[in-house]
């Protein structure tokens, strides 16, 4: 055979296996089904009667679908939890057969290509030994010819896949995620716990979860919309080199008495290997509207919204730091935040605010050491002046009065792009960054904040306005540069709500309020 004849049959075998890598997109079709409680063990083997539907998958041009099926063994009996579409996963590329291969899971998964594969499944955990089905369907033996292809195409598809492998790692920088969350050695901990009704969908280590896309990043890693089956939630990534914020994060969720409507729900944590690096991740709820910070820059708010925010967020930050020694959990322990901001407050779909972010919160719990208790720690605009001269007293009322100074700079932001005052509304700006930008040193903000005494203007148009001169009055007192002189929590959420009573505004309906006595002191340091 001549070398131009060898050059062209190369090019013909590079071809087709780059089709057969490159070439799957548009649209397939899947058998879907959903397992039910109410369906009896005895109807899951029954074949085609229990597929609920058959679906058509479809996706982005460049992106390939496949069909996947999980499914338990319960006593000898096969139990089928889901099976439907998939997105595009390299660990189902080429795969015209839906088998597990790993030894003795819990919860069975496979994914294949091809229209209707996932119709039957198996489980062939060594491959030297005969495929058991799981259908009662007969496999179709593959022909011996097939397979002798399949074996000479092997080391060129190999190459081509680790380059266009390479390629798709140089564009998105990250591998993607295995798509399934079982319990293994690595997830040392799950934990859901909901006082109201249990949710339909099974535990957390037996739902495919798959990262979807970048949502954030910060300072200990980034935040993923993620989705588990029919469920979207948040999983934090941390690199292992900020295990410490991770384990704090971890174990502040998992105290008793952290489930509140104003606190972000927790579902659980879990130690992740990625290539060679491990990888820390905490797994919460997710709201679509992403952080109050997101939500200023794009949106004004109305009087009755200001202060629904308002309310609520001084609602969650007082029950954290409140002691509650008689919860029904157990024995709540105050909790200073260290970081609160704006970006660390959530918003749900009806504008119900929730705090999140707990990397370098502490606990106050009697005996017990409440950490690291000393350094300039937290975003340094929303730094108290104690903090930022370095001068904090380790006392427990002194971190939660620095939490209030925060929160101040938190209602002057709500302020700042409220339409209710009788003048213009500014684009949305941060704490001091008028006066020092967007960046500010360490030594700015002492400037500023410490040796000036300065805070955010207080526009004179806010004044005329009687609920926004009430709030002036409280951000005032919030964020005074004496700490012992800063208002509770709990004595913000009270003003707050005699300021909608002031303005006979109508909170909308799921607002409850628990103030009887409008009549309330002025002013109320103690905390």
């Amino acid at each position: 055979m001549g070398s131009a004849t060898k050059l062209a049959f190369s090019v013909f075998l590079i071809s087709c296996s780059s089709g057969a890598i490159l070439g799957r997109s548009g649209s397939q079709k899947c058998v879907h089904y959903n397992y039910s409680p109410s369906f009896s063990s005895s109807s899951v083997l029954d074949g085609q009667q229990n597929i609920s539907a058959v679906v058509t998958c479809s996706g982005e041009k460049d992106k390939r679908l496949h069909c996947f099926a999980t499914w338990k063994n319960v006593s000898g009996v096969v139990q089928v939890v889901k099976q439907g579409c998939w997105l595009d996963d390299i660990n189902c590329y080429n795969r015209t057969e839906c088998v597990e291969k790993k030894d003795a899971p819990e919860v069975f998964f496979c994914c294949c290509e091809g229209s209707l594969c996932n119709t039957k499944f198996f489980y062939s955990p060594d491959s030297s030994q005969s495929q058991i089905p799981t259908t009662n369907k007969p496999v179709t033996p593959r022909p011996p010819v097939l397979t002798t292809l399949m074996y000479s195409l092997v080391p060129i598809m190999a190459i081509t896949a680790i380059v266009l492998l390479s390629f798709w790692m140089y564009r998105h920088h990250k591998l993607a995620y295995p798509p399934v969350l079982v319990p293994t050695q690595q997830a040392f901990h799950i934990m859901i716990e909901d006082p109201g009704p249990q949710p339909p969908s099974l535990v957390l280590g037996q739902k495919p979860l798959q990262l979807l896309e970048v949502k954030a990043k910060g300072r200990f890693g980034c935040v993923w919309k993620a989705q588990l089956l029919s469920e979207y939630v948040a999983v934090k990534i941390f690199p292992i080199q900020d295990k410490q914020s991770w384990q704090n994060e971890y174990e502040i969720y998992n105290m008793k008495g952290m489930r509140h409507d104003n606190l972000l729900q927790f579902i659980g944590a879990e130690k992740r290997q990625s290539n060679m690096d491990m990888e820390l991740w905490l797994i919460t709820a997710y709201h679509e509207r992403g952080s109050l910070t997101d939500y200023l820059k794009a949106n004004v708010l109305s009087w009755s919204e200001l202060c629904l925010i308002a309310q609520y967020v001084s609602r969650g930050l007082a029950y954290l730091h409140e002691d509650i020694p008689g919860h029904k959990d157990g024995h709540k322990p105050a909790i200073a935040h260290r970081d609160f901001k704006s970006k660390n407050i959530l918003l749900k779909s009806n504008l119900i605010p929730c705090i999140a972010d707990f990397g370098l919160a502490l606990r106050f719990e009697a005996g017990r050491s409440p950490g690291d208790t000393h350094g300039q720690v937290g975003t340094r605009r929303y730094m108290a002046p104690e903090v930022l001269e370095g001068a904090i007293n380790v006392q427990r009322d002194a971190f939660l009065r620095i939490d209030m100074y925060a929160l101040g700079l938190v209602l002057w932001e709500l302020a700042s792009r409220c339409k209710a005052a009788d003048g213009p509304v500014d684009e949305y700006m941060l704490p001091f960054e008028e006066e020092v930008g967007q960046h500010p040193s360490l030594e700015d903000m002492q400037e500023v904040v410490v040796h000036k005494k300065l805070r955010p203007t207080l526009r004179e148009c806010w004044q005329k306005h009687t609920g926004l001169a009430l709030l002036c009055e409280t951000i005032e007192e919030c964020w005074d540069h004496e700490a012992e002189a800063r208002l509770s929590a709990g004595c913000v959420e009270e003003r707050v709500v005699q300021m909608q009573r002031l303005t006979s505004v109508t909170a909308p309906d799921e607002v409850v309020t628990m103030v009887t006595n409008v009549n309330y002191p002025a002013k109320e340091s103690s905390l």
